[in-house]
């Protein structure tokens, strides 16, 4: 139940941040749209537009592929009575705390070799490759192959027609990454993280 409305509201969330992100982009799309038939200047506008319109598909198909690779993920999950909490999951990542309450002290050594055996977990190869395999799902979505594939398609045929030109496609291939992060670490420099 708990987790139910913790998923929904992280939905929520999260849909708001996309629009937000969706806002910003067609704000800085129509700048260099009005940037472009101002100078007039059409093989920057045909460029640009093709490679952000490929950006932006192959974003938006990351999100969802990861987003259902998540839903799954929740709706497979057992929930343990006996399994920390989030919060203590967070305070106490490598559940130190409950070795060292069953005794009293710890030597030094001790608490070196736990240490040893917790980041040995964490390294484990075939854990590594579980996730890998987990998680390809996200990685490997439909939307986000979609997107490839029209990148390429656009990049073909400007060039076809003689009409690609590498600065401008660049530029729009890279107005999505580049105000994610500028917004990104906007938010976290202003909100103190």
């Amino acid at each position: 139940m708990i987790q139910d409305i913790n998923i929904e509201l992280s939905l929520e969330i999260t849909t708001t941040m996309i629009k937000k992100f969706l806002k910003l982009f067609l704000i800085i799309d129509f700048g260099v749209i009005f940037f472009c038939l101002l100078q007039d200047n059409m093989i920057w506008l045909v460029n640009t537009q093709s490679a952000f319109f490929s950006s932006i598909v192959i974003t938006f198909g990351s999100y969802l592929g990861y987003k259902r690779n998540i839903e799954k993920r929740v709706e497979n999950a057992q929930v343990d009575t006996d399994e920390p909490d989030s919060i203590d999951k967070i305070e106490d990542p490598f559940d130190l705390y409950s070795e060292i309450n069953e005794k009293e002290e710890l030597s030094k050594e001790e608490i070196k070799e736990i240490i040893l055996e917790e980041k040995k977990k964490l390294r484990n190869p075939v854990a590594t490759v579980k996730n890998t395999i987990f998680s390809a799902g996200g990685f490997a979505s439909l939307y986000r192959i979609f997107g490839y594939i029209l990148l390429v398609a656009a990049f073909f045929y400007l060039n076809n027609n003689q009409l690609f030109s590498a600065i401008p496609f660049l530029f729009g291939l890279l107005i999505v990454p580049l105000i994610t992060i500028i917004y990104s670490f906007f938010i976290k420099s202003t909100s103190g993280e």
